[in-house]
């Protein structure tokens, strides 16, 4: 029981690391060349994929995209959801 609570923790920390790096991905869509920098393209290989998988949702409003708050959303939920069911399978 003790290792699902860690293991909980575990993709717990990992959705929020994540979620923090969508959110520099966002912000370093402000800065011209930003993604051209080193952290630039250590951040867009790690987000890219995963925003992919929106973009067919069609979540682009002029030059402002939503791609971001979706997949943090998304990811957000999952974790949730993920979390109540093991609760739910260990009656906490």
């Amino acid at each position: 029981m003790l290792l699902f609570i860690q293991i909980i923790y575990l993709i717990n920390k990992a959705v929020q690391i994540y979620s923090w790096i969508l959110v520099i991905y966002a912000l370093l869509s402000w800065l011209p060349g930003a993604y051209n920098s080193l952290l630039g393209r250590i951040v867009a290989r790690l987000c890219e994929p995963y925003l992919n998988l929106f973009d067919r949702l069609n979540l682009n409003f002029g030059m402002i995209s939503l791609n971001v708050v979706v997949g943090i959303l998304a990811l957000n939920l999952v974790s949730w959801g993920l979390n109540f069911i093991v609760r739910l399978l260990l009656g906490y």
